[in-house]
Formats: C-alpha cells, sequence, structure tokens
C-alpha cells in the first residue's frame, strides 16, 4: 500500500481506501463486510467511508460490527461519516448545528467508536448560514468528537466561504473535500476545485471512481441482473445508462478497451490508477460486493507505473 497526506494535514491515509455506499445492507451482509474490511485492512487500508444516509444509517452498523469483530487497534485505521440526510424531519436534515451534533453522536453509535477521525458535511445546505456549520465542525473538534471536518460535493465558493469564517474566528477549516472523480468526471476536481487545493491544501477523498460500474466494461452489453445499475432504489442509474450520455459512455469505454488492450490490467484497474496519477487525489474510495472485485480493484496500485504519458495522452484526448 501507498499512503498520501490527506491534504495540509499531517494525517497519512491509504492511496486506496474502502467505502460502503451501495453495497453495505444492500448487497452486503455482516459477515461479507467483515471479510471485505479485513482484506482491505491487512492490504494496508486504513480508512474505512460511511455515511448516515447510507442504507439508512444500516451501512454504518454493519461496518461498527466489522470493525469490533476484527478488534483493531483504534489507532491503525481511520473511519468516517457524513451528515445531511438523517431523516424525515426538519430536524433530522441539513446542517444546522443539532443536525450537526445529533448525527455525529448516532454515527458514533453505530460504528462502535468513541471519535470520528473524517466527518464530511454530505452537501450544502442553503437554509444553514455556513459559519454555523464552521462552528458545530469546530464544537465537535473541540470536544474530541471528530479530529477532521470536510465536505461533498461543495462549490468553490461555498468552500471559500468556509475557509473566510474560520480564518475570522480562528477556527479549523474544511480539511477534505470527497467529489466524484474518474474518467467521465474530470472538471470539478481538475479545473473547478484545482485553485482551492492549490491555495488551502485540501484533500481530496474520491468516490465513484468507476462511476458506478462505466467504466469496468460489464455494461457494454446491457445490464446484468444484480448489478448495481439493477437495484432497486438505483433506478436513476439505469435511466442515466439507457439515456445517449449513457450510450455515448459505452462507446468511449470499448475505445478505452482498445487503447489500453497491451497493458497487464483489466479496464477497472486501468481507471483506478489513472486517478491515483492525479496528485491532487489523496485517496480513492473502492467499493467491492464481493472478494474477487475487492482483489482486483487493490491491484490496482501495481498499475499506476504502466499508465505512461503516451497511454495518459491517449486517455485524456478519449474523455
Amino acid at each position: 500500500m501507498q499512503y498520501r497526506r490527506l491534504g495540509s494535514s499531517g494525517l497519512q491515509i491509504s492511496a486506496l481506501s474502502f467505502g460502503s455506499w451501495v453495497t453495505f445492507s444492500k448487497q452486503v451482509d455482516e459477515d461479507v463486510a467483515y471479510q471485505l474490511m479485513t482484506h482491505a485492512y491487512d492490504q494496508g487500508v486504513n480508512f474505512f467511508d460511511n455515511a448516515e444516509v447510507y442504507e439508512q444509517g444500516q451501512a454504518e452498523v454493519l461496518m461498527g460490527r466489522a470493525i469490533k469483530k476484527a478488534g483493531w487497534g483504534r489507532d491503525t485505521y481511520c473511519v468516517s461519516s457524513k451528515v445531511f440526510w438523517g431523516g424525515q424531519k426538519p430536524t433530522q436534515r441539513g446542517l444546522s448545528k443539532k443536525h450537526v451534533h445529533d448525527a455525529c453522536h448516532a454515527a458514533l453509535e453505530r460504528l462502535q467508536v468513541d471519535y470520528l477521525d473524517l466527518y464530511f458535511c454530505h452537501r450544502p445546505d442553503p437554509d444553514t448560514p455556513v459559519f454555523e456549520t464552521v462552528f458545530a465542525m469546530n464544537d465537535l473538534i473541540t470536544q474530541g468528537k471528530i479530529l477532521y471536518w470536510g465536505t461533498s460535493e461543495w462549490k468553490p465558493n461555498q468552500l471559500i466561504e468556509a475557509y473566510k469564517v474560520a480564518s475570522k474566528y480562528g477556527l479549523r477549516g474544511p480539511v477534505m473535500e470527497q467529489p466524484e472523480y474518474n474518467l467521465f468526471n474530470r472538471k470539478n476536481v481538475e479545473l473547478d476545485l484545482k485553485p482551492i487545493i492549490d491555495k488551502y491544501g485540501l484533500g481530496t477523498t474520491i468516490w465513484s471512481p468507476l462511476c458506478s460500474g462505466m467504466l469496468t466494461g460489464k455494461y457494454q452489453d446491457g445490464i446484468p441482473k444484480g448489478s448495481r445499475f439493477d437495484l432497486e432504489g438505483y433506478e436513476w442509474l439505469k435511466d442515466r445508462y439507457h439515456s445517449d450520455v449513457g450510450q455515448q459512455r459505452i462507446q468511449q469505454v470499448n475505445q478505452m478497451a482498445h487503447i489500453v488492450r497491451d497493458l497487464d490490467a483489466t479496464l477497472s484497474q486501468v481507471a483506478i490508477a489513472w486517478c491515483l496519477k492525479n496528485p491532487d487525489v489523496s485517496t480513492v474510495i473502492l467499493g467491492a460486493s464481493n472478494m474477487d472485485q475487492l482483489t482486483e480493484n487493490l491491484a490496482s496500485l501495481d498499475v499506476v507505473d504502466q499508465l505512461d504519458d503516451l497511454v495518459m495522452l491517449e486517455l485524456d484526448q478519449l474523455f
């Protein structure tokens, strides 16, 4: 495993991390969750990503049970949660100080830990002043409930406002942002967030490096039964697949396969390794529903050096 600093912080985070979105409690039960997490940990993964909204908290329950069963030293791994969508009542949603506080304590209980290493604002909240959220996060830091706070899918102007509040009042600003980043979705990380990353040392814990599986090649001939696009509750992925953009992406993956045909790597490994080539990426969050997928994806580290300047140029031109 390789380790990278989380932005300007001193935290050394594994270049590949493991997340629970879609899979835990949806495709993966407690036993499989334990097997996947312990295998990832044994391979050097030290960051495990979660959120209050993933399967209405059940993903955190499974992860917490796996961590407890594994018996890892608390100083050997990092675990996260995200706050925004906690329930249907007004006080169960958004980034008010109350919900940030309540959601953190609920996540601690579900994950069976005393503190969260990373705590994300899962989306920006137009109904809550940014200064309220910044103060709420810093209160949790002071209380020892979280160590680092960050954002997910925030715009540059929203991040800048958070940094200004933090600077004015001597508080800790966002340490990391969790954006989608893959060969199909590049603009946010490479253009929009780039000035923020350079100026403030913002770390990135990127999600969906395979674009929900589109870059694996498994959707080239349709939607396999039991795949992510076939799951109940994720019909929006199926709709995206059948759209004009989705079909164009299928053609791009066909061309990608031609570009990398001489490499000793799968399409998934190339897509993940491509993300790792970006020095602004702190960690790539992997998702897997079985051991074969996880083993394949973890091996992406061995592919990074195979992506030479010519391959990177061809991929850049294609995407």
